[in-house]
This record gives structure tokens, sequence and C-alpha cells, in this order.
């Protein structure tokens, strides 16, 4: 059986972290492959202003070019609404028959579960694997056997710092790949 890494997030931008996490991730679980999903519509970002997400999908996959075990899905930008979790795993469930599907979620994340639309539904079809963040502390158990930790070093290291930094016009090296951070100049992201 094919294990799957799904990796859901706004990626506004997607930073380093982001691919430790997911790299990390694919090693220790033995992962065929992981998919980045940029959400349409975070449902914990409604209210909050998120780049284009045809912009958001091109840094992805300048991001993860060149890793053969990464692979960009466009399937919650190109569905109408707000991106829920449980959504998206019927869709890749019917997608992906027969294989086993690995949440790729931040311990901030985490935490937030049981807040989440169907969280119960969402443990019956994906296994959680989470990365610990500095200062987050997981207020809730869930089942052992659906959730797991991927063993790394945490970053202290945000997408809304990273846009600040634009905005403040410091460097972003060494927190974004080159080509994201080329992409951000050009594109003229984050600057208002």
């Amino acid at each position: 059986m094919k294990r799957i890494g799904i990796y859901g997030g706004t990626f506004d931008p997607i930073h380093l972290a982001h691919l430790i996490f997911a790299d990390r991730a694919r090693e220790q679980l033995n992962l065929d492959k992981v998919l980045f999903l940029p959400a349409a519509i975070p449902p914990h970002k409604q209210d909050k202003g998120i780049s284009d997400g045809k912009r958001r999908l091109e840094m992805v996959e300048i991001a993860i070019a060149g890793n053969p075990a990464f692979e960009a899905n466009a399937m919650e930008l190109s569905r109408p609404g707000v991106s829920y979790t449980i959504d998206t795993l019927h869709d890749l469930s019917n997608e992906y028959p027969g294989h086993e599907l690995i949440l790729l979620v931040g311990a901030d994340m985490l935490n937030d579960f049981p807040n989440w639309r169907e969280p119960e539904a969402i443990l019956q079809i994906a296994t959680i694997a989470y990365a610990e963040r500095p200062g987050v502390v997981i207020q809730h158990s869930l089942p052992q056997d659906r959730v797991v930790r991927v063993a790394m070093t945490p970053f202290d290291l945000s997408s809304t710092e990273i846009r600040s930094r634009v905005r403040e016009d410091k460097t972003i090296r060494y927190i974004v790949p080159a080509g994201v951070e080329a992409y951000i100049h050009a594109q003229g992201l984050y600057r208002d």
C-alpha cells in the first residue's frame, strides 16, 4: 500500500520550515510522495487577505521543483468556497483508492483540530503527522494510533513574519527558497 502525505495550507509564502517538515515526514513515515495543496479560502483565515491562489501555487511549484517526491496539487484552489480538510480528504481518497493518507500539520493547527469540520471523519480517513512549533503545547489528546509526531528541530518561522519582513524591506534570504524569494520580488508581493 502506498503512503501519501497531504500537506495543505495557505503557503503565503511557502518557506523552508514547510519544506523541511515535509521532507522529514516523507523520510520518517516512508511516504511515497507528498502533495502540497494551497488552500483557496482557509477556514481559519476567511476574514484575512491572502495572496491570489495562482501565485501561491506558483511559489509552491518553484519551491518543490527538483524533488521527485513532492507534488503541487491545485484541487482546493479549483473548488469554490472555503477549503475544508474533510472535503479534500474525501476527494483524495477517491483519487487514490487503497492508498494510506497521512495529513501533515503543524502543532498549532493540531491544537485547533477539535474545532475543524468533522474531525472524527478526518481521523477515519487519514493519520495525522504533526511538527512541533516553538512555544506550542498540544492541549488535547487524540487517538495515539491516528496521530504521530515527526521528529525535527522546531523552527520559529512563519509566513506572517516573512510578509512583514518584505513590507519592511528586510531580507528573506535563507528562510524561503531562492526561487521563491526572486518570485516574491519580481511579482511585488507583500509590499502593501
